[in-house]
């Protein structure tokens, strides 16, 4: 089980650029009900900005926290996974380092973007379904 099989079933890969609005991310980020954008220039991830780095830096500068870039409040750098990795290292992964998304690259590209959530109802329906293959099997022994 890899994140290649979860990355089937996601959609467009939605990013920005170090050089966009704060303002204009937290627009986006409303817009699409999404937690995070993974930052891209020259086509390599630089970072990721999520609601968390939104909320420390109105906490430090207050309303005028939203006329900086986002390459000023991102996290940097990224911590990135590829598209063999296993599901459960994905998981542990984000458990241990407390993050809920994580940018999937491929050849120092960016090919999609995974949550927590993500991870956990593919772990979820992997489970219930070998579940289902042992009560069948034990049905019919």
């Amino acid at each position: 089980m890899s994140i290649a099989a979860i990355l089937q079933g996601k959609g467009e890969v939605i990013s920005v650029r170090p050089t966009n609005s704060l303002l204009s991310v937290v627009q986006l980020l409303a817009d699409r009900r999404i937690g995070c954008v993974p930052v891209v220039e020259d086509g390599q991830v630089v970072g990721i900005f999520s609601e968390r780095d939104v909320v420390y830096r109105v906490a430090r500068d207050g309303a005028a926290a939203l006329d900086h870039n986002v390459g000023e409040v991102m996290t940097a750098p990224a911590i990135t996974i590829d598209h063999e990795t296993p599901v459960i290292h994905g998981l542990s992964l984000m458990t241990k380092r407390r993050i809920r998304h994580l940018p999937v690259v491929v050849d120092g590209a960016l090919v999609g973007m995974i949550s927590i959530g993500d991870l956990v109802k593919y772990r979820i329906d992997t489970i219930e379904s070998e579940a289902a293959a042992l009560r069948d099997y034990i049905q019919t022994a």
